[in-house]
């Protein structure tokens, strides 16, 4: 790990202030990401600005009878909140499918939308990657791509977004709130990721010194329908090969509204509104979920060690609509 300088923000203006005088600046909270990719010399910012004692750590009520998660509330404090648990229990479950317990103590909603890919020439830096070092080339697309993308790629990278908070975020369209030298924005959590295009380095739309505050939570929270489906290669601690958050709304056996969003299989939560529409007004069958799933999947493309993920991704969808169908029953 190469020095580096240290300070601490008392306010969120400050530390806007601070790190819009820095480009070599970075802040830190949880630092359950950043850390590790500063020991193994991926990122080496010259100064940590510390967030963690910025008044962001609080859960609310919003005007709008929703939920506001300041930026600085953990994993798991997110979690297990009362409120999260009855009124957006898809987000705790996701939530709880990600990591293990002590990193969930320590990483912060903020961060959790803020890591970097888990592809593995982005950690190896004896090989090119875009991500890491724009111009230079992407590994994976040639090379071992079993955990890459199949959607939304492009020539320049195939990485995929590494969060389960974030899909389960994407499908109860969430806002995400920052604040710059501008002022305050809020960013529709479905544009809140970028896909790589010819910029695969960046992976939001956050301005250069905008700050997370907090994550709203819309007063909908498909508390009775709703499923979190994993796949991985382990049953903890390993991130998702495909992930499907599944919420819908079902009036006397007929589907209302359904939101489906994948992880896994893409540089940013997938999300496809058209495909969705399509159970609307239908029963909750198995032979309407496939027909979602294939519209979800249409267009993917399998680059030879990943192409399984094109059927797992079909059979994830199918699964995960069956048991929001089901929930309710179940609980």
């Amino acid at each position: 790990m190469r020095s580096f300088t240290y300070s601490r923000a008392a306010d969120v203006a400050g530390a806007v202030q601070e790190i819009a005088g820095n480009k070599e600046a970075t802040f830190i909270a949880g630092g359950t990401n950043l850390l590790d990719l500063m020991k193994i010399d991926v990122l080496h910012p010259r100064h940590l600005i510390d967030i963690t004692r910025l008044a962001l750590s609080s859960v609310e009520e919003t005007a709008a009878g929703g939920l506001r998660l300041g930026a600085l509330v953990t994993n798991a404090d997110t979690a297990y909140h009362e409120q999260v648990e009855k009124r957006y229990p898809v987000l705790s479950h996701a939530i709880l499918a990600g990591a293990t317990a002590q990193l969930r103590n320590k990483a912060t909603d903020g961060g959790n939308l803020l890591q970097r890919t888990r592809c593995y020439y982005f950690y190896d830096k004896s090989t090119p990657c875009n991500k890491r070092e724009p111009g230079t080339g992407c590994s994976a697309i040639h090379g071992f791509n079993r955990i890459h993308a199949i959607l939304g790629e492009s020539e320049h990278c195939i990485a995929t977004h590494p969060s389960d908070m974030a899909v389960a975020l994407a499908a109860l369209e969430a806002t995400v709130l920052v604040s710059g030298p501008d002022g305050e924005r809020k960013i529709a959590m479905a544009d809140f990721h970028r896909l790589p295009g010819n910029t695969p380095h960046l992976d939001t739309n956050l301005g250069e010194a905008e700050i997370i505050t907090a994550i709203e939570l819309p007063a909908k929270g498909f508390a009775e329908h709703y499923a979190y489906v994993k796949v991985r290669d382990r049953a903890s601690y390993a991130f998702a090969l495909v992930s499907v958050a599944a919420c819908m709304e079902i009036v006397d056996g007929t589907i209302k509204e359904a939101r489906v969003a994948l992880g896994g299989v893409a540089h940013k939560p997938w999300r496809v509104p058209e495909a969705e529409a399509l159970l609307t007004g239908q029963k909750a069958t198995a032979e309407n979920f496939r027909k979602v799933a294939e519209a979800y999947i249409a267009g993917a493309t399998g680059y030879g060690h990943n192409t399984f993920k094109i059927e797992l991704a079909k059979r994830a969808i199918v699964r995960a609509l069956q048991q929001a169908t089901e929930r309710e029953d179940k609980a």
